[in-house]
């Protein structure tokens, strides 16, 4: 099971690197490209969008195919998508990648999340996500790279490479997720399928819905605009803004490592607690006009609180909903924290078109508000149904 593990590990990394690219390369692109700076919320919006879809029905696509076809293969589609953007030679041409990017990332993320939450630690679950920041933070430093040196296509080329060894690396390693299914580690078969109806009549659905909506749009908030921003208000170079992005992706990656750390000696509802606090003084931090350092300092802090909200809330989705149930609420939770992903950036925009870009920490704290809160409820939720066990 460590050789699997290891390759699950892998599998997030791949995840992770086509997510952050966009948002260090915009300010080069849409330079280069001639189209306005805003433009970049068609892209993240068709990625997230046909992530939700894909997110949505990968219940049954799961049970059917299994999780380790469906990764590989969904890793080949974001390994091929990631090459049509370094060689893409207008905006027009980068619609449909995004959408193949979108469809590709929704299936591994929904089916990798329910595998580990189902058959692994919490310990696991969030070295799992912190791969995923390996993954994203890889991606700015190689494009910080490349807009040094050779340009933003370089950036999108050296992600490929990084991909397409991981889609190689999923394809021969299917014999172990036979293995593991072979020694009882995996039931897929036996998963009940859920309709979106059926699960939005629940509350407590509902509210967890939420928590993934807000805890991803603060996360794509920051890390598809925290770039435009440093650059546009606090008078940053473009390959700075870039770097900063590097700490913000670091400190989500340092966030998920120490709360894998600390998942024996601390449960998981008081790591979640812990994250949603750092976030208060993040928030505070991007808020003061102050010089751009304590800004990136704010970002460093938002990765570093938030990025632990995300994996913790999905390791209890088999505690919380039943593990039968679980694949269906996964992938509507993930679905759900998509559409926060597709809703941030192009809100960033609008906001920023009416009032300025300095309206973008007020939206962050906003965003920090609203999941404070739900975040109580449905604890409060949980109580009432008596599913809320503090010793997780």
């Amino acid at each position: 099971m460590v050789c699997l593990l290891i390759v699950i590990y892998a599998a997030f990394i791949g995840l992770g690197v086509p997510d952050s690219l966009i948002g260090s390369a915009w300010p080069a692109i849409h330079a280069e490209m001639g189209v306005p700076v805003e433009a970049v919320s068609m892209l993240t919006l068709l990625i997230s969008g046909c992530t939700v879809l894909s997110s949505m029905f990968s219940a049954r696509i799961l049970n059917k195919l299994g999780t380790a076809k469906v990764t590989a293969f969904s890793t080949v589609l974001t390994a091929a998508a990631l090459f049509g953007f370094s060689a893409a030679s207008s905006f027009v041409l980068m619609v449909p990648l995004a959408a193949l990017l979108g469809l590709g990332a929704g299936a591994i993320d929904s089916g990798l999340n329910n595998y580990v939450a189902l058959h692994f630690k919490a310990s696991h679950m969030n070295f799992l996500h912190c791969f995923y920041g390996v993954g994203v933070t890889l991606s700015p430093y190689l494009m910080a790279r490349a807009l040094n040196d050779a340009g933003w296509r370089s950036g999108y080329r050296y992600a490929f490479y990084v991909q397409a060894a991981i889609a190689l690396l999923l394809i021969v390693s299917v014999p172990l997720w036979k293995k593991a299914a072979e020694n009882g580690q995996a039931d897929e078969k036996s998963a009940v399928n859920l309709t979106l109806l059926q699960m939005a009549k629940r509350t407590d659905v509902r509210l967890v819905w939420i928590i993934m909506l807000v805890t991803n749009a603060i996360e794509y908030a920051c890390g598809v605009w925290g770039s435009t921003y440093l650059v546009t208000e606090k008078g940053f170079q473009v390959k700075h803004g870039a770097l900063a992005l590097t700490v913000y992706y670091a400190g989500m990656s340092i966030g998920r490592f120490l709360s894998g750390l600390l998942s024996d000696k601390v449960r998981t509802w008081k790591r979640i607690g812990i994250g949603t606090a750092i976030l208060a003084p993040a928030v505070v931090l991007m808020l003061l006009p102050l010089p751009g350092a304590v800004s990136v300092a704010g970002l460093f802090l938002i990765g570093l609180g938030n990025g632990s909200v995300y994996p913790n809330m999905i390791h209890l989705t088999p505690h919380n909903f039943g593990k039968k149930a679980s694949q269906s609420v996964m992938g509507s939770q993930i679905a759900f924290a998509y559409i926060g992903v597709m809703l941030a950036p192009p809100m960033v925009s609008l906001l920023s078109r009416l009032f300025g870009i300095q309206v973008y920490p007020v939206l962050l704290a906003a965003l920090y508000a609203v999941m404070v809160t739900t975040l109580k409820l449905f604890i409060r939720q949980l109580k009432k149904q008596g599913r809320y066990n503090p010793d997780i």
